[in-house]
């Protein structure tokens, strides 16, 4: 995997984009190491929470339109083939039953952009841009779209697709674009701090949490609460469960 470079930190799982000279511009192949080293974290017993990051100054400036410009025009099997191999690693980042938590600095931009939507938390350097410039260009930033809408609505969506104009880390966490900004000067150590905050619950525990949010997207609000139902008593059988019910029983036992 030239592209990525891995490594677990204790329970955390680390896929770092690794690409600088090109602005971490995704290529097939990258979309391939992504998707393979996702499949290698799941499998890892040991990881509870998957970072994504970057080498260099820019998370990733979105495709690697130098790779498009070498295809001929009439391979469309060719790009059909890019589109599904990034549309897979978006699946995979959802389907992953750990969370991840994508961290930003500087530029965020196209399918770049997409990646970082489709994680689970976003973390955005206060100095990071985000953006969907791909119409300015005479693309289409498809595959971000299910995502976008999710996340910002459909009159946030609308304007960031349709002007493709690039925006702030403040304002991306103001229409819900990101989970968070932080400041330049903890930037590292807060990142460190929110994966070891995750990484302290139990996998199972955070399992049927990422599952159940992401399924009620397809459900009706009565049927949501019956999931929410099903899964409480699910989590109840659970040995972390019991773990978690005798630290609060110990604590209210515990004199003032």
């Amino acid at each position: 995997m030239t592209r990525l470079r891995l490594l677990r930190d204790g329970a955390v799982g680390r896929i770092i984009l690794a690409r600088p000279q090109q602005q971490n511009a995704l290529d097939r192949a990258m979309a391939d190491d992504l998707f393979a080293a996702l499949a290698q974290f799941e499998s890892d017993g040991a990881c509870r929470v998957v970072h994504l990051g970057a080498e260099g100054d820019d998370f990733s400036v979105g495709a690697d339109v130098d790779s498009w410009a070498r295809t001929p025009e009439s391979e469309s099997d060719s790009f059909r083939a890019d589109a599904e191999a990034f549309g897979r690693v978006l699946l995979a980042i959802r389907a992953l039953m750990k969370p991840v938590v994508c961290t930003v600095r500087g530029r965020a931009l196209g399918d770049g952009a997409a990646l970082a939507s489709a994680c689970d938390i976003i973390l955005a350097h206060q100095e990071a841009e985000f953006g969907y410039p791909d119409v300015r260009m005479g693309f289409v930033p498809a595959l971000v779209m299910t995502m976008l809408r999710r996340s910002v609505g459909e009159k946030h969506a609308a304007d960031l697709v349709l002007t493709g104009r690039i925006i702030s880390a403040d304002e991306a966490e103001r229409i819900g674009l990101v989970s968070r900004v932080v400041p330049v000067a903890t930037f590292d150590e807060d990142i460190d701090a929110t994966l070891a905050q995750i990484s302290q619950s139990p996998t199972t525990t955070l399992a049927l949490t990422k599952w159940l949010l992401y399924k009620l997207d397809a459900l009706t609000f009565e049927d949501g609460i019956a999931a929410g139902v099903v899964t409480t008593v699910e989590a109840r059988g659970t040995d972390a469960f019991r773990a978690g019910l005798r630290k609060v029983q110990e604590w209210k036992l515990k004199p003032e």
